[in-house]
């Protein structure tokens, strides 16, 4: 029976791959060698680090986690971004605060916050709906950027149930009257400006 490895074009074949596997195992214990080291990987996570920033600007977070941003237009250094907030929010859920998110990423995993983020439900204010709705790429690079500030600030004060007055500062959020039962919704009146 004739030996496979005998074939001159199987013979080049296979002393190519043995001189490519050398090659790349000389590459490996090089020093700076590592996949952070090479430029596209490097590339590739200053481009989740600036997403993650992105997601967190646009998405509101701060509008309620960094205390006085909407008030300066979103003028605040990013070391001082989504420490959480005094302020509460009064409803008939009771009264909830914007939590101290650079602690919080602190405790959590990147895989805790995905499965954390993924499924939120909370008390309003916090439009959890929209952290659910973003795709586990965008939920990964809010984590990663967020993480990377390290941990700043107090914990925010801890939700109250309904039936119990918050301290100040709180927003109070009333919700008009539902109709009596049987009684018919009042009829919505609008009226259009008058044009000349």
């Amino acid at each position: 029976m004739p030996n496979p490895v005998s074939s001159p074009g199987l013979r080049s074949c296979l002393l190519s791959s043995i001189v490519l596997l050398g090659g790349c195992q000389a590459q490996a214990g090089k020093p700076g060698t590592s996949p952070a080291a090479l430029p596209h990987v490097a590339d590739a996570a200053a481009d989740v680090m600036a997403r993650g920033e992105y997601l967190v600007r646009i998405g509101g977070c701060n509008d309620c986690h960094t205390v006085g941003y909407a008030e300066r237009q979103g003028e605040v250094p990013t070391a001082q971004w989504l420490t959480g907030s005094p302020l509460g929010y009064h409803g008939p859920w009771g009264t909830t605060y914007a939590s101290n998110l650079r602690l919080r990423m602190q405790e959590m995993s990147e895989a805790q916050w995905l499965a954390y983020s993924g499924n939120l439900r909370t008390r309003p204010i916090m439009p959890d709906f929209t952290l659910r709705a973003m795709s586990e790429a965008d939920r990964r690079a809010i984590y990663r950027f967020v993480h990377s500030l390290g941990p700043a600030g107090e914990t925010a004060p801890a939700y109250l149930p309904p039936g119990q007055t918050p301290p100040a500062p709180y927003f109070s959020l009333v919700l008009p009257e539902a109709p009596a039962q049987g009684a018919p919704a009042a009829p919505a009146t609008a009226t259009a400006p008058a044009r000349n």
